[in-house]
């Protein structure tokens, strides 16, 4: 009786896991597409940051504008549920001053703010509109935070490689018809590195189900060593459709806890 009644536990604990364990995590004990992109999410996280960036466009010809430099801040909160990031721009002339602020949250829509230097003014960006260009590039604003993982059915396509690294191509499509026309896209493709979780391509599809555009990557940096947390370096992305580019590039970036709070207020956002 005492081997049939453990036996039965032990069952009873299989099953609990099972039903437990996000789909396909059992399986030759291989992670299931959510738990990838919650890696992907996670590998990127640093307690704060410091960087400077380049933004250049490209049009349809491929002639370059003059690049855009932005000084860029991150902190996590929350445990690490919440990145605010501040982004300002200090070149070309015309738009230097230009400040966005912006509160991503892990499971919940995100806060973003947009301060124009020439009208003095900080408007709060909508849902709506964060699927519109961000800057006048052909990143949106939506582009630039990580995207709630539960709004979005997940799927492992295949596995292959990008960019010479191991690669799972993961689909994503949107719950919903109002998350879809708040992104923009009806769908996501990601490529995501095995060694890293680090995106190494992502292909976005329009409304219409036809391709809009790729982004693709070109440099993955270690920059919190103790917990192992990277930042791309280099990305690209080309409008399909337009034929127009943008190409963000990192000139320099170090792993920065003791960012000042003060910096992630629409107070500090309308500073001169």
């Amino acid at each position: 009786m005492r081997k049939n009644s453990r036996f039965e536990r032990i069952v009873k604990l299989v099953v609990l896991a099972a039903l437990l364990l996000p789909a396909g995590a059992l399986a030759g004990g291989k992670l299931s597409a959510e738990q990838i992109m919650a890696k992907a999410s996670e590998s990127r996280k640093l307690d704060g940051s410091k960087a400077k960036v380049s933004l250049t466009l490209y049009d349809g010809g491929g002639k370059a504008g003059e690049p855009r430099v932005i000084k860029m801040v991150t902190k996590m909160y929350d445990g690490g549920k919440t990145e605010k990031k501040l982004f300002r721009f200090t070149a070309p002339a015309d738009i230097k001053g230009t400040g966005i602020l912006t509160y991503d949250y892990e499971k919940k829509d995100d806060d973003m703010w947009l301060f124009l230097p020439a009208l003095r003014k900080t408007r709060r960006i909508m849902g709506g509109k964060k699927s519109g260009a961000f800057m006048g590039s052909e990143f949106s604003y939506a582009d630039m935070n990580t995207p709630v993982l539960s709004n979005y059915k997940l799927k492992i396509l295949k596995e292959e490689k990008e960019g010479g690294v191991d690669c799972w191509v993961i689909e994503a499509l949107p719950k919903s018809k109002d998350i879809a026309d708040e992104e923009g896209y009806s769908k996501k493709v990601y490529w995501i590195g095995k060694p890293d979780y680090m995106v190494r391509k992502t292909d976005f599809y329009d409304q219409d189900g036809k391709l809009l555009k790729v982004l693709t990557t070109k440099g993955v940096k270690l920059v919190d060593k103790a917990k192992k947390r990277y930042r791309l370096t280099e990305m690209v992305v080309v409008n399909k459709q337009n034929k127009r580019k943008s190409v963000f590039k990192t000139m320099s970036i170090e792993n920065a806890p003791d960012v000042k709070d003060e910096y992630f207020t629409t107070a500090f956002l309308e500073r001169p």
